[in-house]
């Protein structure tokens, strides 16, 4: 196990830095996994420490398109509705309900139905009749239909901060409010106390639980905290008598569903004035991005200064009147009510909408639990706490984790015009494919040029532009015979990725694999490193390219790899997020090195019955099978370039992976390129490339399988040798039980025509039993292939289900895999 995680570390101190909501929840969580000397700091009074936690409305919707940020939330709605403070209840289960006023939200609203279903979350999709009845302000004519998620509702947040403060406490925790943090201490690498305005507390783990002042706290330990905190309106009604309500002493403030008015922005939630009288608490998404410095001072005034506390910013009514008007046209009744008051409270935006947590690569003991809303803040809270505790937590956090980042992505310009992009887009109908417009293009590979001469259609990952397909193919997909795609799965999509898939799958294509993360490994010890860490053999004489596993101590699949050993002591790793340069580098001894070396090298994958036509009279090495085989690498020339040529292939095809230095990618395209003229060659995109490795069963971390996965339940226990020796993961593997209950499954739509896009529900039985991973057009069998976690006992060949696509069961039947090529007779030719 990862030194810096071992048991005995409980007995090291934690200093949480801020008492809201997050670090309450931390310090409750961590006291409960038997860690004792655990200091909480505040610069406010405890009571309402004065950050986003002690204004913010408490609304709690579990359904998201992440599966993480739904289980957060999930657990939030369990821990609360079990707390209580001074006789009330920490949780109001009043439900949800967003309603739909357009064609697309409606549609969009079925979409999010499937989600619920696929996440475990129940929620029934609801005509304007019933809606005129959780909600009879509504002026019913104009709502198109809801989604009504009954055991959504409010957390109280300030109460929950009470319940767990003590429950921690009565553990052992210390909780100390009038703290200012002035600086964090260091040495060695790692963090050693944290510095306020009234003393110095030693620390072995610093957890930053600040919110908005995050940036500010990670300055001080020189770690960089991509947040940008944005002010988003609030307003209260006057008084609605009309408004029925439990009023009365011990009434809670609300009984309707929290109502969400997503085409227009808004939500609405129920309140009690100072005299038990109903109102509504109104916030608004639709004003300009209100950004704010919180190491401004005039901006951010401490707590005793501020006219109501630091995170409640004076009310701009002008912000707020477009919105009243459609608060109005939505509840008619308001036509005669009035903003009685309002305030701009601030909240902490990310460059991609998700929480920050993990352990900073940059100082060891300093953690993150950064950018988290009420709505998950139990559950982020847990997730820390088991990762600190543990090692892992239970949930993956790979779309939370703070390595996830790349340097450029965390510049303050880039961060600035992502958060405030996702402050506007916060109820914008998204594609899981729609890309960022700015800043663009960010990172880009040394075949960009000729990228946008044949007519790229860019797409978006990691800052990098990646082409989908390219336009000067569209002669290719002339003729060709497809199904006819709804408005949803033609989004992003083009018939030219079938011309270029088939174009691969019969001659031979160019694929731009430079986004792949790269890392070097070298220096005495590195085989034994890699051989600890990793599921495979290893211990092979250079030239051997392995598929590899870096899995948990309990057995998850944190990543998978392509170890190419180019030497006695130097390796290539074909890896997939910065958290396995930070996995591998901090589990490194003196004398081995792991370095990051995507941004200086690129890569081209050359695959397609004709690829040894293609490459074999550009190089002086033997690209035979017999002298050149699969999963084999070498360094030779194409043409006047240097290259490193690794025979793998994730398309399932005759092909090599060629990599050299950024500064000749260039020439090295324009030499394959015009040796492909020849043969047909095209330029293929990650449309084409994602139908393809499907069609193959090649799985992709982070979607199919994840941390939460063991390697013999997402169908890649080939690539584990119990009898290696010890690696980390062994242990769990071995004494897990004799058969997986879930798996991996591979499915086909029964109607060649029928196209589904992940993250769907899939039901057995009638009953909703698993959710789709990944899932693409098959332009080679002829139909939709999914991925989707079943079952063991559902996993069966043959067995018929459905998939739930925009609230239509899909026909789906569980396939043999994989579909294409079984024998891998095409690739090893």
């Amino acid at each position: 196990m990862n030194a810096l995680h071992v048991p005995e570390a409980r007995n090291g101190p934690v200093v949480v830095i801020g008492a809201g909501i997050v670090g309450c929840s931390l310090a409750d969580e961590l006291t409960a996994r038997g860690w004792r000397d655990v200091t909480v700091l505040e610069q406010g009074p405890l009571a309402a420490p004065g950050g986003s936690t002690s204004h913010a409305p408490g609304l709690v919707f579990r359904t998201s398109p992440s599966r993480t940020l739904t289980a957060y939330a999930a657990y939030t709605v369990e821990k609360f509705g079990a707390l209580r403070s001074g006789g009330r209840s920490c949780f109001l289960p009043v439900g949800g309900l967003e309603v739909a006023t357009t064609e697309e939200r409606w549609s969009d609203l079925h979409r999010k139905a499937g989600l619920a279903a696929a996440w475990g979350v129940q929620g029934e999709l609801v005509g304007p009749g019933r809606c005129a009845e959780l909600w009879p302000m509504l002026a019913a004519g104009r709502v198109l239909g809801g989604f009504h998620t009954p055991g959504d509702g409010l957390a109280r947040a300030l109460l929950a901060c009470h319940a767990q403060t003590e429950r921690a406490r009565s553990r052992g925790a210390r909780f100390l409010d009038r703290h200012t943090v002035t600086g964090i201490e260091r040495a060695g690498g790692r963090v050693t106390g944290v510095v306020t305005d009234r003393g110095t507390f030693p620390a072995a783990h610093v957890v930053s639980a600040a919110g908005f002042w995050g940036p500010v706290v990670g300055a001080m330990a020189g770690v960089e905290v991509p947040l940008l905190p944005l002010a988003h309106q609030y307003a209260h009604t006057a008084p609605l008598p009309e408004l029925p309500a439990a009023a009365g002493p011990g009434a809670d403030e609300a009984v309707r569903p929290i109502l969400r008015h997503q085409d227009r922005d808004l939500y609405f939630r129920e309140h009690l004035d100072a005299h038990g009288g109903p109102r509504l608490g109104i916030g608004t998404y639709a004003h300009r991005p209100l950004p704010v410095d919180p190491s401004d001072a005039s901006a951010v005034l401490p707590y005793d200064e501020a006219p109501v506390m630091p995170s409640s910013l004076p009310f701009t009514p002008e912000d707020f009147a477009e919105s009243w008007a459609e608060c109005a046209a939505l509840l008619p009744r308001l036509a005669d009510s009035a903003v009685a008051d309002g305030f701009n409270g601030v909240f902490s935006f990310t460059p991609d909408g998700m929480p920050l947590l993990g352990e900073s690569a940059a100082l060891r003991g300093f953690w993150l639990a950064e950018a988290v809303w009420v709505t998950h803040s139990a559950g982020a809270a847990r997730a820390v706490a088991e990762w600190m505790t543990d090692g892992r937590p239970s949930v993956d956090p790979h779309e939370c984790d703070i390595a996830r980042f790349e340097g450029a992505q965390r510049s303050p310009s880039y961060v600035r015009e992502r958060g405030e992009r996702g402050f506007v887009e916060v109820y914008d109908v998204i594609h899981p494919l729609q890309p960022p417009e700015r800043p663009r293009p960010l990172r880009t590979s040394p075949f960009y040029p000729r990228q946008r001469e044949l007519g790229a259609y860019f797409l978006e990952s990691g800052g990098w532009e990646r082409p989908h397909w390219y336009e000067a193919n569209a002669p290719l997909a002339e003729g060709l015979r497809l199904p006819e795609r709804d408005a949803w799965s033609a989004r992003h999509w083009s018939p030219i990725a079938a011309a270029e898939a088939r174009a691969t799958r019969e001659r031979v294509a160019l694929f731009d694999m430079t986004p792949l993360r790269r890392l070097e490994v070298t220096g005495p010890g590195s085989l034994d490193l890699l051989q600890r860490m990793t599921s495979n053999q290893l211990a092979k004489r250079p030239g051997a390219v392995t598929y590899t596993l870096l899995l948990d101590e309990a057995g998850g699949v944190r990543s998978d790899l392509t170890a190419a050993r180019l030497g006695p002591d130097r390796w290539q790793l074909g890896a997939n997020t910065t958290a396995d340069l930070d996995w591998l580098a901090r589990h490194a001894p003196d004398g081995v090195r792991v370095r990051d070396i995507t941004a200086g090298t690129c890569c081209v994958g050359v695959w397609g019955p004709l690829a040894r036509d293609l490459v074999q009279p550009l190089t002086p090495a033997d690209f035979s099978h017999r002298a050149f085989g699969f999963f084999r690498a070498r360094e030779t020339y194409v043409g006047d370039v240097p290259v490193t040529a690794l025979r793998v292939s994730y398309v399932g095809e005759l092909g090599w992976e060629l990599y050299t230095s950024a500064d000749l990618g260039l020439r090295l395209w324009d030499t394959l390129w015009e040796a492909g003229r020849a043969l047909g060659a095209v330029a293929a995109g990650r449309s084409a490339f994602n139908s393809l490795r499907l069609e193959k069963g090649y799985r992709a971390w982070g979607t199919d399988m994840t941390t939460e996965h063991d390697p013999y339940e997402a169908g890649v226990g080939f690539a584990v040798r119990m009898g290696k020796g010890d690696f980390t993961g062994r242990a769990a593997l071995e004494a897990r039980g004799a058969e997986p209950a879930r798996r991996l499954t591979c499915l086909t739509l029964d109607d060649p025509g029928a196209v589904v896009l992940g993250s769907e529900p899939v039901y057995a039985d009638g009953v909703a039993s698993g959710y789709v991973t990944s899932a693409a057009y098959g332009y080679t069998v002829g139909r939709c292939v999914a991925y989707a976690w079943l079952p063991a006992r559902v996993a069966v060949p043959g067995t018929p289900v459905s998939v739930d696509y925009f609230g239509e069961k899909v026909p789906a039947t569980v396939a043999a895999e994989p579909l294409f090529d079984p024998g891998m007779d095409k690739i090893r030719r």
